[in-house]
């Protein structure tokens, strides 16, 4: 089947009213994927938000800087990110087990590979996707944090500078909800 016959457009402003977008960062289980049709990974997404950066529509993620996919993304300039029905659980956990740098998890992963009509990378059992194109990538630096829970947290989990996660930034290009 073609993407367009699985998939349906949708605007930002109907995304915001049709999904709680702190479910979809914060409880559900997303795959972040980027990469071309020959060489490409997905990995888990965990964190991050939906809003406005420099007026337009953008997502934010976080990264560990050795990931895979984050290459990949500093290298083609765009992502995707999937969220799936609960049924799926099981695959994308398989997705965050191994690196795809060294292993070939793509493709003994269980999920259908389909290409969006921008030559995303996504697959075909998702609910939704969003395409975005890079717009920025920043490294936190502790003293540009105010909050005392902040910097806790940021201390106990990031033992120096080199953990630090990224945080991507990427303009909203294209959204898609499953007919």
């Amino acid at each position: 089947m073609d993407f367009t016959e699985l998939f349906r457009p949708v605007s930002p402003e109907k995304f915001a009213e049709t999904f709680n977008i702190f479910n979809l960062t914060g409880a559900d289980f997303y795959l972040v994927s980027a990469g071309t049709n020959n060489n490409y990974n997905s990995m888990i997404g965990s964190g991050g938000g939906f809003g406005f950066f420099f007026k337009n529509p953008t997502n934010w993620s976080l990264f560990r800087q050795d990931r895979y996919t984050l290459e990949l993304i500093e290298k083609y300039k765009k992502y995707s990110i999937s969220f799936f029905p609960e049924k799926y659980k099981n695959e994308i956990l398989f997705l965050g087990q191994e690196s795809g740098r060294n292993s070939n998890k793509m493709k003994k992963c269980r999920l259908t590979p389909i290409k969006t009509p921008s030559q995303n990378i996504v697959f075909k059992e998702a609910l939704l996707i969003i395409e975005c194109e890079l717009t920025s990538i920043i490294i936190p630096d502790l003293n540009n944090f105010y909050s005392d829970t902040s910097i806790k947290y940021i201390k106990e989990v990031y033992k120096n500078k080199n953990e630090f996660r990224k945080i991507v930034f990427g303009e909203i290009t294209n959204i898609w909800i499953n007919n």
